[in-house]
């Protein structure tokens, strides 16, 4: 954490809706913990990291945070920092000044989520411990909090270097697609790759919701991203995220996610605390584009998920092609169907042979 080396002391006045309080006294220890008091306006936080004020607002504004006045201040030494390690990406190669601020809208939309989830869990701690002791918990939980992030990301970025970058020696051939040399074409910064997509989501989820309370819904939420997330990891999938009641994730060969849709309706069929799922699989060209994955593909999963009966996969007739040689699938082809944006689209249902679990 970095602290101001000099500059005026930060002022925060309280607004109406914020009267002062002990809550209002933890949040500002737990933001100068975090970030270090509140010290620069605007155009002096825009100064010291040598960028245009304009340049300041427009990263501001992508990562999610109203606007400030031009008198107020409201940025830290930690701020600056911040921007000097934009400005020192640009200066690399690695970004662009356009991608700069598309790459501080996708941070924040991951983080934001996850840094709700964190304070939830802080607050829930400190009204455990009779809710006077702030300091205290902040002291001892972010820390640990920090450090368990920082390890699950670097686990992460490892596992994406093995998947992304040259290795130093060429591995035997073991019949897989090598996923580094699966990039279709380039677009500008964001590869174009060829890859499976599947959703899968709950069937009858609307309905069921309404008689559910917030408790039994969180349960049934957490027990479904259970189900599928593990079973997409061990399947060699990765997902890409999870909206409600659907999963969305991607493998590199069709076999993979072919295997991955079949686990995760046999795994259903054995849990009565789930209600019925269904999936839809698609394989061809997929924009990963921070971290999410955009084009036809991807659309033509999520209509394939929503034609799928309860506990059936449904996949398109490219990724049926790359599974007709496969003896652990069986696949029959449907009447074609019209839906939004496809007047001819051609279903192939999956399932596993008989000696295939799933």
């Amino acid at each position: 954490m970095s602290t101001p080396s000099g500059g005026r002391a930060a002022t925060d006045p309280v607004s109406p809706e914020e009267p002062e309080s002990n809550g209002r006294a933890g949040y500002e220890f737990v933001e100068s913990l975090l970030l270090g008091p509140r010290t620069w306006t605007r155009s002096e936080v825009a100064r010291l990291a040598g960028v245009g004020t304009e340049h300041t607002a427009r990263i501001w504004r992508a990562l999610g945070f109203p606007a400030v006045a031009d008198e107020d201040p409201a940025f830290t030494d930690a701020d600056v920092e911040a921007l000097r390690a934009g400005e020192r990406l640009i200066q690399a190669g690695v970004i662009t000044a356009e991608s700069e601020t598309m790459m501080a809208r996708a941070l924040a939309h991951h983080l934001s989520r996850l840094a709700e989830w964190q304070v939830h869990t802080l607050a829930a701690q400190i009204t455990a411990d009779g809710g006077d002791r702030v300091e205290e918990s902040a002291l001892t939980l972010l820390p640990e909090l920090e450090l368990l992030q920082r390890h699950v990301w670097r686990r992460h970025l490892a596992a994406h270097a093995a998947r992304t970058l040259p290795q130093e020696k060429a591995s035997p051939d073991s019949g897989r697609e090598d996923s580094r040399s699966s990039q279709v074409k380039p677009a500008g910064e964001f590869p174009v790759l060829r890859r499976a997509v599947g959703f899968t989501d709950m069937v009858g989820y609307t309905r069921m919701t309404r008689g559910l309370d917030g408790p039994e819904l969180a349960r049934m939420i957490d027990r479904f991203e259970e189900l599928t997330t593990s079973a997409i990891a061990e399947g060699r999938g990765r997902v890409v995220k999870t909206i409600g009641d659907e999963v969305l994730f991607v493998a590199d060969t069709a076999d993979d996610a072919a295997g991955i849709a079949l686990e995760i309706a046999s795994r259903t069929e054995a849990d009565p605390a789930l209600p019925r799922l269904r999936t839809g699989l698609a394989h061809g060209a997929v924009l990963n584009r921070f971290g999410d994955v955009y084009g036809s593909t991807v659309n033509t999963a999520a209509r394939l998920t929503a034609l799928a009966r309860p506990g059936t996969t449904l996949v398109d007739t490219e990724l049926a092609a790359e599974l007709a040689h496969l003896a652990d699938y069986t696949l029959r082809r449907l009447r074609p169907v019209s839906v939004r944006g496809y007047k001819r689209l051609r279903p192939v249902l999956l399932r596993p042979t008989g000696g295939r679990k799933g």
